[in-house]
């Protein structure tokens, strides 16, 4: 890989194409059940719809407004709308250089990215290896793709830390959790888990949660039926912005960091503000309840600046503390092509949020620091930009 435009994206979304899904798993054994692209009557009219389970799932059938023009946010409501430069590896090449971005991680886009709702371990452990080998096919496109796993949480151990080994030896650089573990299955800091994060740790890969990661805390407060849709999205999506501060206590306290010292966290869309906050809480408990006799040696500051890592894109206050934070643990993100993706001006906003930043300080936050977190091997070419562009 080359970096000549000095931007990374550490979290975007690669869509799927219709077949994705319908080409990777068994129709004998599946049939209608697998993911798909269908036309279905929504409201009195004729759209289409990822369905899975033979259920529609969504209101759009790709969700990409960053690519659909005016009026925005606009949200395709038939395949034959969805651009290319959404789901098509070689055509969104296109789409990286016109915003001047190298790389970019990948998250999951329609048709989603957990499938343990449906109840059905076996379908959803076919389901994720579906999902996993269509995103490692784009990096045999390029090696600036770098896509994040998912993983089939009703599977035991054993099998999920397999997915990942499989997963990685296959080209994905990392794994996408939910902060709060569904149905019945034991707390995160369970030692159940210790076998995803020992497989982690040993492949070097980072860990992440994306946005809210299925944290309900705030839920009741978020959702209000007298909200109009855009309202609704920005009440919801706002308080991202906590779910580093209810998780990074979790990972501290429950030891996690302690026994894996050497496993990596990504917060992904949660912002950084946050990180001041929760550094500093996490410190006083430790220094106030003495849980360095607990076993807790480590003091919590100083594990997070260690191990954890955050996204950062529109915040022009939260970079403003870049140094009380860590400069090694921050990283800039697109969310190409979503609705809060500056797309194809990523520059323009990079600019204003980095303004008055100095160059050495400006390579750690677009590139530097993502290479390291994610094992980028690039060539940095001497006309990358490390100050501000013109």
């Amino acid at each position: 890989m080359e970096i000549k435009f000095g931007l990374i994206s550490a979290d975007s979304h690669s869509g799927f194409d219709r077949d994705a899904f319908t080409s990777r798993m068994s129709s004998a054994k599946w049939g209608e059940r697998i993911p798909q692209v269908r036309e279905v009557e929504e409201d009195g009219r004729r759209v289409d719809r990822w369905c899975v389970y033979g259920k529609p799932r969504g209101d759009n059938v790709g969700n990409c407004p960053a690519l659909m023009g005016d009026p925005f946010p606009t949200y395709p409501q038939h395949w034959a709308d969805v651009p290319a430069l959404g789901y098509d590896p070689v055509q969104r090449l296109k789409a990286l250089d016109a915003d001047g971005i190298d790389a970019e991680v990948l998250f999951p886009n329609p048709p989603g990215g957990t499938f343990f709702e449906l109840d059905d371990p076996e379908f959803e452990l076919d389901v994720v290896r579906a999902y996993n080998d269509s995103l490692a096919e784009w990096t045999t496109v390029s090696d600036r793709y770098f896509p994040v796993t998912i993983i089939p949480f009703l599977s035991d151990p054993a099998t999920i830390r397999g997915e990942v080994e499989r997963a990685t030896a296959a080209g994905h650089r990392g794994i996408n959790l939910q902060g709060e573990t569904p149905g019945s299955l034991p707390h995160l800091i369970d030692p159940y888990w210790d076998p995803v994060w020992d497989a982690c740790q040993s492949l070097e890969v980072p860990v992440h949660f994306h946005g809210s990661c299925g944290v309900s805390a705030g839920r009741s407060t978020r959702f209000w039926n007298g909200y109009s849709p855009r309202q609704a999205h920005s009440a919801m999506t706002s308080t991202s912005a906590t779910t580093p501060a209810q998780i990074i206590p979790q990972l501290v306290f429950g030891g996690i960091t302690e026994r894996f010292p050497r496993l990596k966290f990504v917060f992904a869309e949660a912002g950084i503000g946050g990180l001041n906050y929760v550094l500093a809480a996490c410190d006083h408990e430790w220094e106030s309840r003495h849980l360095w006799t607990e076993g807790l040696s480590t003091r919590p500051s100083e594990a997070v600046r260690r191990q954890m890592f955050t996204n950062f894109w529109f915040e022009t206050e939260g970079i403003k503390l870049r140094h009380d934070i860590g400069m090694d643990n921050l990283m800039w993100e697109s969310d190409f092509p979503h609705v809060a993706s500056f797309y194809p001006r990523s520059w323009e906003a990079v600019e204003h949020v980095l303004e008055g930043v100095s160059p050495e300080d400006r390579r750690k936050l677009l590139y530097e620091n993502a290479m390291r977190v994610y094992g980028m091997e690039a060539v940095v070419r001497e006309a990358a930009p490390v100050e501000a562009r013109a």
